[in-house]
């Protein structure tokens, strides 16, 4: 059975498809393309709010703070071929930033690979991604 994580990260698939995959400056354009965080804020809420066009950080306030979006990004970001920069939040107390990771994977290029990746790698990492997700919401008691 599917779990809920990978619901949503299957349904971001679905909305990259369609609408394309915005790498550039703000979550999200005009025309429908949107940043991996905010597709998978969209396959969440159904929405894309303006602020994803314009308020970085109303955009990312707006993400952090739905623990259904941060659960399918921290998802997502566990499958990376890299590990998540930290912020320090207190002296001595740092903070995965998953939204960083993941956004910044899908826009730029890495030590892995010389360009940054296609939609197809995209599409192929939200697969993967959801397929963790069912098999850990199997094997581990309440996961979803």
């Amino acid at each position: 059975m599917p779990s809920s994580t990978g619901t949503v990260l299957r349904t971001t698939r679905d909305i990259v498809n369609y609408y394309g995959l915005w790498t550039g400056e703000q979550f999200a354009t005009r025309d429908g393309r949107l940043d991996l965080s905010a597709a998978i804020y969209r396959a969440v809420t159904g929405q894309t709010p303006n602020c994803f066009l314009n308020d970085e950080d109303m955009a990312l306030l707006l993400i952090e703070t739905n623990p259904v979006v941060m659960e399918a990004i921290r998802m997502v970001s566990a499958v990376l071929p890299t590990q998540p920069c930290t912020t320090e939040v207190d002296p001595g107390y740092e903070v995965p930033d998953y939204v960083e990771h993941v956004s910044n994977w899908a826009s730029t290029a890495s030590v892995f690979a010389q360009q940054p990746p296609t939609v197809s790698e995209v599409l192929g990492l939200l697969a993967r991604a959801a397929d963790t997700a069912d098999n850990l919401a199997t094997r581990l008691p309440n996961a979803a």
